[in-house]
């Protein structure tokens, strides 16, 4: 199955992101003791290619580098998995992160929440989809599940909210499916690439989300125009800003003084068209580490699911691993929300 060499290809790309930040300086220091000239490294996950991801931001860092005096510098990944590992081995400051990428970082990698990004439509979060070609012969979610083993399947990381989380929790779980089982052949890969795949007739099905599909319309025009959304999901909050909170107190209330008041003071309208080459968003709003508890339940959802589905040796060991997983996360809840 296609899903065993993507994975493979996937620990490369993660070993090679190691060996390429092996290189960066370590950039940890005690809390109040940070070095002022030593630069913040801003983590994006980015939304098409890195390269271009880089591009877009630049704009705004550059304002950030002046507003606090201190040198930004930008680093953009290809993955899910190498964004986390480069915030798990603390060279990275300061990121821009899905909610389940940030949930990771607030939980165990002493990072918090200080902005969420907001958009010119107002719009609260957006949706995952489930992608045909607009000529395909699946018109209905009972024509897709009927038949498995028949569909070939494209989906994100499984750390990716919209590409994996939502769509196998609400979606594949309440029927009793695992999609990396239930499609003829399972591509991982990042949405762009997985809605080209739709459009160019290489798969059949693919997740993405409505937020990406936009800036895909303005890419690919021709491409968009031969795909059709199957499903769409519940609302998803929007993605946030988070920073290491072993940095100096200063600094980090600067930083979120900036983040959250971009493109609304006096320099207004030139910051409004930086922001607007980030996938077209407004600004950022204040934020803390509660924003990430619908993503806290969307792991709870998942992690049931497999508890449901798993062999037990008895019932009073599936009794209590559903214990621990209603524990764990009401914990989390509770320290989310500051309780």
């Amino acid at each position: 199955m296609e899903i065993a060499a993507t994975r493979r290809k996937r620990g490369w790309l993660a070993a090679a992101l190691a060996c390429a930040l092996c290189v960066l300086p370590a950039i940890a220091s005690p809390p109040g003791d940070v070095d002022p000239d030593a630069p913040l490294t801003f983590g994006i996950l980015p939304i098409g290619g890195p390269a271009e991801s880089l591009e877009a931001w630049r704009p705004m860092l550059d304002d950030l580098r002046k507003s606090i005096a201190r040198p930004v510098r930008a680093v953009s990944v290809t993955t899910y998995e190498g964004i986390a590992q480069a915030i798990a081995e603390q060279r990275v400051d300061i990121a821009f992160l899905s909610g389940r990428l940030a949930l990771d970082a607030v939980s165990r990698q002493n990072m918090e929440v200080i902005g969420r990004l907001t958009r010119g439509d107002g719009s609260k979060g957006y949706h995952a989809v489930l992608l045909v070609a607009s000529d395909s012969r699946l018109r209905t979610l009972d024509e897709l599940f009927m038949r498995p083993g028949k569909w070939r399947f494209a989906r994100g990381e499984a750390l990716s909210v919209s590409g994996y989380l939502v769509p196998e929790t609400q979606l594949f779980a309440p029927r009793g499916i695992d999609s990396d089982t239930f499609f003829a052949s399972v591509h991982i890969d990042n949405h762009q690439n997985n809605a080209l795949a739709v459009a160019n007739g290489e798969v059949d099905v693919a997740t993405n989300n409505t937020a990406d599909l936009e800036r895909f319309q303005q890419h690919f025009p021709d491409q968009y125009a031969r795909l059709r959304i199957l499903w769409k999901s519940s609302l998803i909050p929007h993605a946030v800003i988070v920073i290491r909170n072993d940095l100096p107190l200063v600094l980090r209330e600067k930083v979120a003084r900036f983040i959250t008041g971009y493109g609304k003071g006096k320099d207004g309208v030139r910051e409004e068209a930086n922001l607007k080459l980030i996938h077209d968003i407004s600004g950022f709003a204040p934020a803390d580490d509660a924003d990430l508890v619908p993503f806290a339940d969307i792991e709870y959802a998942l992690e049931k699911r497999r508890a449901t589905t798993a062999q037990w040796v008895s019932e009073g060991a599936r009794a209590a691993r559903f214990r621990k997983i209603q524990a764990d996360h009401d914990l989390l809840v509770a320290r989310l929300r500051g309780k």
